[in-house]
């Protein structure tokens, strides 16, 4: 799945999240953040040869459940997982390097 250049109409569930299988980035933001407009090429640009990771854009904000129960304060936030757990943690990207770095945790073969 490449990169998700616009967020989900419905946001998975985070029973669903936990169930994912493989390599898995959860991007959550909205469309009108400067700061998650200002990221968009540069995740863009990280996902050109990641086919086999899955990108969920999940638009976040007050009472929104998914968010919350990742505990996302500022946006971007962007949530590397390997089977439906954690391994890394970008909030507000700037540097390429630092989100390949991440995509390696959910990339590299056990």
């Amino acid at each position: 799945m490449p990169f998700a250049a616009t967020h989900l109409a419905q946001p998975p569930t985070r029973e669903a999240v936990d169930q994912l299988q493989g390599p898995a980035v959860l991007e959550f933001g909205t469309p009108w953040c400067g700061h998650c407009q200002r990221a968009q090429p540069l995740i863009e640009q990280a996902f050109k040869d990641q086919d086999g990771v899955q990108h969920l854009k999940v638009e976040d904000g007050p009472g929104r459940p998914l968010g919350r129960s990742y505990r996302v304060k500022l946006w971007p936030t962007l949530v590397f997982l390997r089977d439906g757990q954690e391994t890394a943690r970008l909030v507000r990207p700037q540097d390429l390097q630092d989100i390949h770095a991440a995509l390696r945790t959910i990339t590299a073969q056990a």
